[in-house]
């Protein structure tokens, strides 16, 4: 590959994460901010990016906006703070002139500063829906019939009884109108038996299958799901799209949101109890990979991929690690029950745990995406 190739390889790659990460950082810090200046928090800095300021400007109240060097986050810090990560600190807080203290955000009820924290997290739900809803109604939503084409030897499928031509109608009562939503319950009911009702040669039947849990490669990385065995039969005339109006777009989007965060906190559930492994956790590396993938499908592709990340990063937020949103939450919620918070040094203590746990994390998310590079 010559260098000017490998460059646009590599631009093609670096521009499209920027772009994804940047929406969703920068609507996650918006909703803190948002949440603040409705609840009377004076905000000093709204960052997007760490580090060295590249560039900035300050508006009517006082709020610098700036974007850092390093553009893999941002924070939103409120007056009173000591740092963009919102911990307390008796002297920051007492070096702030007495007529402006009750504008910093450690002054507030404890309801007011729980609000503002869950706002980051709530805003990236919203994002998902917002571009959910625009995906479905400028593009509509491509939907192919539940048939079978194949049957894979040896498969749960085959035991069952299925054949090829089947047209899966029903699963548990639950009506099937495509291919997609035979397969999400399929692959989140693994070693459940499931009653399927099929049409063939116009009579229909029943066939009771437990899906059997296996790895499924995806674009993002493995995910481990339960599997029937059987292939759809994807000919153009199984295929066709479906528009919908704006209200519909709305609801379809909100039942896409909610099932997507369904999914990821079972996997986050599942890595807690050891049912689920840690080599399905992927990183930036992977990130930018399949952001310069969809980028090539399409720009509907990469905002689908925004969607996805910002379910995944409001999910993140709200594990109650200290340093993370959830853990502020779970601070607040002592603070609720004792009538007063926990003293700073243990604060301070659990964000130095909830820094080392995050950046783990991130470390064990890297590891794999390069252990899958180099495969």
């Amino acid at each position: 590959m010559s260098f000017s190739s490998h460059f646009v390889s590599i631009f093609g790659t670096i521009v499209p994460f920027l772009f994804v990460l940047s929406i969703v950082i920068f609507f996650h810090e918006l909703g803190h901010f948002l949440v603040g200046r409705l609840c009377g928090v004076k905000i000093d800095v709204f960052s997007l990016g760490f580090g060295p300021e590249v560039a900035a400007l300050v508006d009517g109240k006082g709020t610098r906006w700036r974007i850092g060097m390093l553009p893999l986050g941002g924070y939103v810090k409120f007056h009173g703070d000591a740092n963009g990560a919102s911990m307390s600190n008796a002297a920051a807080l007492a070096a702030v002139p007495e007529a402006e203290k009750s504008t910093t955000f450690f002054v507030q009820k404890v309801w007011k500063r729980a609000v503002i924290v869950a706002a980051g997290p709530i805003a990236n739900f919203i994002l998902a829906i917002l571009i959910f809803t625009g995906i479905y109604f400028v593009h509509g939503r491509g939907i192919l019939i539940p048939e079978i084409d194949k049957i894979i030897p040896g498969s749960v499928a085959e035991a069952a009884g299925f054949a090829p031509g089947d047209i899966v109608v029903s699963i548990d009562g639950n009506k099937i109108e495509s291919f997609e939503d035979m397969q999400r319950i399929v692959q989140t009911s693994s070693d459940t038996p499931l009653s399927f009702v099929v049409e063939r040669h116009g009579t229909r039947i029943t066939l009771v299958a437990t899906p059997r849990r296996r790895d499924v490669s995806t674009p993002v990385g493995t995910s481990r799901v339960g599997v029937l065995g059987v292939e759809a039969n994807a000919s153009a005339a199984n295929w066709h799209v479906q528009h919908y109006g704006l209200v519909e777009s709305a609801k379809l989007a909100t039942a896409e949101t909610g099932f997507i965060i369904e999914q990821t906190a079972s996997y986050a559930g599942g890595l807690l109890t050891g049912r689920e492994s840690t080599d399905q956790l992927s990183g930036p590396i992977r990130i930018a990979e399949v952001s310069g993938q969809m980028a090539k499908i399409g720009f509907a592709a990469l905002l689908n991929l925004a969607a996805v990340l910002s379910i995944s990063i409001g999910i993140l937020n709200l594990l109650p690690i200290p340093l993370l949103d959830g853990g502020h939450l779970f601070y607040y919620a002592i603070e609720a029950v004792r009538g007063k918070a926990l003293n700073e040094r243990i604060q301070q203590v659990g964000f130095r745990i909830g820094l080392t746990l995050v950046a783990g994390l991130m470390i064990l998310a890297t590891y794999n995406d390069i252990l899958r590079l180099a495969k």
